[in-house]
């Protein structure tokens, strides 16, 4: 991922113009930060994630808060879970494989029922409070193959921009200067610009005019050896969650209507980091790369409103709604390049020098989530006593997420936001998540299934993954047992999801790209307690 664009530099040293960021990546994070697919409890996960029009359960408090109002005693409830992750990797017509684990705290709640009033046609009130794990970002990424195309480099993205203002717009004197050597004999240096890292790492050249000095030499740029076939390998590696505490309070008119309403604080946490390595055959480079880290946190709030309602003892339909949740972000990404020779004229020019470190980036800005809305409803078999069948549609308006800035200068602010927003619409596009699942009763054990289709939010086809095929279908199940003073729930879950990753952008015809089928497995333990 490159957070931000190489800027042009212009011909005074001191000058180096750094665009404020590539949109299309905000617009990416966006969704990826909120692309939920199950949350809740074990028993919940176990019915295809199901939460409209159930209640009950601990799952309520996040879900549909109405569903406290069907408490009639206390509960404490903890939910271990685990996340195991396998990547299939095709690239350069080579396939990878790469597994990650991840073990979490899926769900830990606490729900204190209300006495029911004597004289009221409120028959009782409950108090929740839950910490949740909505989405785990854990993923590892390993590719590698022989790219055959000469002009497929990541090299090149940097010669974009420094030969786009014609001969000696730029001159070497300016990435000179943002070039910065270690101390005697060290191996790192700093650079301003990803430019000058690899100016500095001679990984890039000027054009020599006459005078032959830096102040006369400059754009066009050019690597040194540009006709080589080059072994490629991406590795990348992601961490963090978005998680938040929620309280939740509903009630319960007459047994029929349930009432509920809930406020999130949300924290979000990501780390990425990506390695591009590039060995030449034949070159008189060993190999080359860069690696960048990516650094995201943030804080924010929603509301959610629910009701159930129960026309009679066996049927009951449920709505549930959710403002967005609004975040105050901060990101923090670095990038470093480096570079180690084969031929001895490139190992005289290095010396010790092998890595040059990109000053780094913080940006701070806001990012709205979608907002989202659930319906379902609810069959009891038997009255409740042989089980249950569920079903859901889940409403996320993904065409709706925003970003801002807060700078002083408001026109910046006001392309951005916009900037941003036309990415959104132009990729984005809202769903309908439809899910469905049943419980099976016999004494104090219970058998759980479900299901869910999650169609692709994409309208376009990106990184030469067809929208169509980011959909994905959602298989879970469980079993359960339950008596007058606790239950202990397991449910497993699985599902495949396709993606694309280009490690750089250069034309169509030279920009390889990483093709990945991502197959998730969750299996969480739900225990609990009733008081």
């Amino acid at each position: 991922m490159k957070r931000f664009l190489a800027g042009l530099l212009l011909a005074l040293p001191s000058s180096t113009l750094l665009a404020q960021g590539n949109f299309a990546n905000y617009a990416d994070d966006a969704f990826r930060f909120n692309d939920f697919t199950q949350s809740g409890t074990a028993r919940f996960r176990g019915t295809g994630g199901n939460q409209a029009a159930l209640g009950g359960d601990a799952s309520n408090i996040t879900g549909n808060p109405a569903g406290l109002g069907f408490y009639n005693r206390s509960e404490f409830s903890l939910s271990p879970s685990l996340n195991f992750n396998s990547t299939t990797n095709r690239f350069l017509d080579n396939t990878r494989t790469a597994d990650k684990t991840n073990f979490n705290i899926g769900n830990l709640s606490l729900v204190f029922a209300g006495e029911r009033p004597r004289s009221s046609e409120w028959r009782r009130s409950s108090f929740g409070i839950s910490y949740s794990q909505n989405n785990n970002f854990s993923t590892l990424i390993d590719a590698q193959g022989t790219n055959q195309n000469n002009n497929s480099t990541f090299i090149n993205e940097y010669l974009i921009g420094l030969n786009s203002g014609g001969p000696q717009s730029v001159r070497e004197q300016a990435l000179s200067q943002d070039f910065t050597p270690g101390a005697a004999g060290s191996s790192v240096a700093t650079a301003r610009t990803p430019e000058a890292a690899a100016y500095g790492l001679f990984l890039i050249s000027p054009t020599i005019y006459g005078g032959n000095t830096i102040q006369e030499n400059g754009s066009p740029f050019f690597i040194d050896q540009p006709n080589v076939v080059r072994n490629q390998r991406l590795t990348q590696t992601q961490t963090g969650a978005n998680s938040q505490w929620t309280f939740a309070y509903a009630g319960n008119l007459q047994d029929k209507l349930y009432l509920g309403i809930s406020g999130s604080i949300a924290s979000l946490r990501y780390d990425m980091q990506q390695t591009l390595r590039e060995s030449p055959i034949n070159g008189d480079f060993d190999n080359y790369g860069r690696t960048d880290q990516l650094t995201v946190r943030g804080t924010g709030f929603n509301l959610t409103a629910g009701a159930i309602y129960r026309p009679v003892q066996s049927f009951q339909v449920g709505l549930s709604a959710s403002t967005p949740t609004f975040y105050q972000m901060k990101e923090t990404f670095s990038q470093s390049l480096f570079a180690f020779g084969r031929s001895q004229t490139v190992r005289n020019s290095l010396g010790n020098l092998s890595t040059v470190e990109v000053d780094p980036n913080d940006f701070e800005y806001s990012l709205t989530t979608p907002f989202r809305a659930s319906g379902g409803f609810t069959y009891f078999l038997g009255g409740g006593k042989i089980g249950f069948i569920t079903a859901t549609a889940d409403y996320v308006a993904y065409r709706g997420m925003r970003t801002s800035t807060d700078y002083a200068d408001t026109q910046t602010n006001e392309d951005f936001t916009a900037d941003v927003r036309q990415v959104v619409q132009d990729t984005y596009q809202n769903v309908v998540n439809l899910r469905a699942g049943a419980e099976i009763r016999a004494s104090i054990l219970r058998l759980r299934a479900g299901i869910a289709y999650l169609p692709s939010a994409y309208r376009i086809d990106l990184d030469r993954v067809k929208s169509a095929d980011r959909s994905r279908t959602v298989f879970s199940g469980g079993v359960g047992v339950r008596n007058d003073r606790f239950f202990a729930d397991v449910s497993g879950s699985y599902y495949t999801a396709k993606q694309g990753l280009s490690p750089y952008y250069l034309n169509d015809a030279d920009t390889p790209t990483v093709a990945t089928s991502n197959a998730r497995t969750n299996v969480m333990l739900s225990l609990g307690l009733f008081f």
